[in-house]
């Protein structure tokens, strides 16, 4: 069975565990080998200089065959040549082949030079001469001592470094992603051959090379280097291309956790927790995938918003809890895409995941604005449709009511690390949840208020047929808010209550109906039975406005009275729960009444001088509850 690039890479990443294992004691025995080897060769690759050194054609042939030895020891013939010509005492010596000599001289160092380049660039090849790097190295280490001595060529050692580092950078060019359309998983597979190059190399160099240098060279560290470089620059070309998600999230994963650890095995950093990968590049790595993620995110809340739109297509019924609370999964598959989120960035970069949440904290609220709008537009036909539709419509309504409560629940684990952010969304869901609510409410007192106009009139008196109407669809509307979580229940209950019963009362204010003779009686025992049964319906419902229940009985009270002055008896707890009634509301009262016409009379004074009175005991009746005030 084929191993998957998973797998493969998890061998790799084993491998390198175990080989940090025994790094130290590798690198005590290879420099213990060293300093033992280091004498012999010495005396091994120094030759013996010649009189006279061969021609500069000869040494060119010798460097171009990679003779260096010959090359080299010829070199430094005629440079000490060139030394004793120069001296006031050599006769014969003419200016013109002095400075000739000298040309060809630094032009034979630096073909040498570079040969020498060429054959530490190519040392990882497999056929590579380990004889030749080693006297390429001594020549470095000689010309290295010799900078300080006139004529001499300087830059040996950083032309060595940069033959190292263009070495390790061929090394990486090998690397391609010629399978990345049709593998899946190309990237991951990519990024485990450049770990596998880099333990490699590394290894090699200290199995295979280390031995070849002088000590002084620093070779292991100078490679580590060099592929720390090579590495952020191939990392650097990976991101400009990239746009998966997927990839974003291994180079993450790659650069954080599997990186450092390349280098470390190798390294002499006292502090190894230190970050290997720049700051700049790491930052531009983690900003990267953020917006990926973040783009993502926006596509699957778009998405979620799709799935939502079929749902409303097809007319599905909302589903229910055990309880019985209409839900949908709206909620739930927005959570669950947060903590998938954040728990992959988590195991990669702890920071990096809280500062996650706080993105998509951020971008849940211009989705609860374009979720609103796309679900107005999506769900008005069904209200030019059937009652049952409707309802669902209503239905729909609650069960997103009980959804986003349900996701404002839900985020406040986040609020000690993203307090700022919570609270906004916390205003956002509960704005929109009231925006929600306000909209059946107003379909409510839509399909209700033709029906309530006919309260208290003469149709009214002889007949219940319009209240009962208006009992049905409180009856309805209750029913379907016992589907409703709190606290959205309490508030849609008193909203509707207080509605209905404003609406009743205010119209008793209207005049269009005055009792005579004992119709008043008959209309106070109506007014009393309707507003009990109201009151029970909304008891039921779980309304909290029980201020508003007297209120029915005070009024009854007040119309059926047959003594006139008895009335002012009745107003003073009328006036203490009610404080915002105001003359003119009394007044309209008792012009129901039908005792008599409105004005200011004789008879209109005795109720209303002890009103006054009673209004200027109670003080500001805009500090207390509100109810009259809301009646023209």
């Amino acid at each position: 069975m084929a191993k998957s690039p998973t797998s493969s890479v998890q061998t790799i990443f084993r491998r390198l565990s175990l080989f940090t294992k025994s790094g130290s004691e590798r690198k005590e025995y290879k420099q213990s080998r060293k300093h033992s080897l280091s004498i012999s060769k010495e005396e091994e690759i120094t030759a013996e200089i010649p009189l006279r050194p061969c021609s500069v054609l000869e040494i060119r042939d010798y460097i171009q065959k990679d003779r260096l030895k010959e090359a080299y020891v010829n070199l430094q013939a005629m440079r000490l040549e060139l030394q004793r010509e120069r001296k006031p005492q050599e006769e014969g010596a003419s200016p013109v082949n002095l400075v000739n000599k000298e040309k060809d001289i630094n032009i034979l160092f630096e073909t040498l030079r570079n040969k020498i380049s060429d054959i530490v660039r190519s040392s990882f090849q497999p056929s590579f001469n380990k004889e030749l790097l080693e006297y390429a190295a001594h020549i470095i280490k000689e010309e290295k001592e010799k900078q300080v001595e006139p004529g001499a060529m300087p830059g040996w050692r950083e032309s060595w470094r940069d033959a190292v580092q263009d070495g390790v950078r061929d090394t990486l060019k090998n690397l391609t992603l010629d399978t990345h359309k049709q593998n899946d998983c190309s990237f991951e597979v990519h990024l485990e051959l450049l770990g596998k190059a880099v333990v490699d190399d590394l290894e090699r160099v200290e199995t295979e090379l280390l031995s070849l240098y002088p000590k002084n060279f620093n070779v292991l560290e100078t490679y580590v280097t060099c592929y720390h470089e090579a590495v952020e620059e191939h990392l650097k070309k990976l991101l400009e291309n990239m746009t998966e998600l997927k990839d974003y999230k291994v180079l993450l994963d790659f650069t954080i956790q599997r990186f450092p650890s390349l280098f470390r095995a190798h390294s002499d950093q006292e502090d190894k927790a230190a970050p290997i990968i720049q700051e700049d590049l790491l930052n531009k790595i983690k900003s990267s995938y953020c917006q990926c993620q973040k783009d993502d995110f926006k596509s699957e809340l778009e998405n979620i918003i799709r799935c939502e739109k079929d749902v409303w297509k097809l007319k599905k019924t909302p589903d229910k809890t055990e309880n019985g609370f209409l839900t949908s999964n709206i909620h739930t598959n927005i959570c669950q895409l947060i903590t998938s989120y954040v728990g992959n960035l988590k195991e990669i970069d702890e920071d990096l995941g809280k500062l996650f949440i706080l993105v998509c904290l951020e971008e849940l609220n211009p989705f609860l604005a374009r979720f609103e709008e796309v679900f107005s537009q999506s769900t008005c036909f069904l209200l030019t449709s059937d009652l049952l539709d409707i309802c669902l419509w209503i239905q729909y309504h609650i069960t997103y009511i009980n959804s986003f409560n349900s996701l404002k629940e839900h985020v406040q684990c986040y609020k000690e690390s993203c307090s700022a952010q919570v609270e906004t969304l916390n205003k956002q869901v509960d704005q929109l949840n009231q925006r929600l609510s306000q909209t059946l409410i107003k379909h409510f007192q839509t399909d209700v208020k033709p029906l309530m106009d006919e309260m208290m009139t003469k149709k009214w008196l002889k007949t219940d047929e319009d209240f009962n109407e208006v009992v049905s669809r409180i009856y309805n509307i209750s029913g379907l808010c016992k589907t409703m979580r709190a606290p959205a229940a309490q508030v849609f209950a008193n909203d509707i209550h207080y509605y209905v019963a404003r609406e009743y009362i205010s119209k008793l204010m209207k005049k269009k109906y005055k009792c005579k003779k004992s119709k008043n009686e008959e209309a106070a025992i109506k007014i009393r039975e309707q507003w009990n049964e109201l009151k029970k319906l909304f008891q039921e419902m779980g309304s909290s406005l029980d201020w508003l229940y007297p209120l029915g009985e005070y009024l009854s009270d007040i119309i059926k009275m047959e003594n006139y002055k008895n009335i002012k008896e009745l107003l003073t707890p009328l006036v203490n729960d009610y404080p915002d009634i105001s003359k003119k509301h009394l007044l309209a009262v008792l012009y129901f009444r039908g005792s008599v016409f409105g004005g200011l009379n004789f008879r209109n004074e005795s109720v209303l001088n002890p009103f006054t009175v009673l209004k200027r005991d109670v003080g500001d009746p805009h500090l207390g509850r509100v109810f009259f005030s809301d009646i023209e």
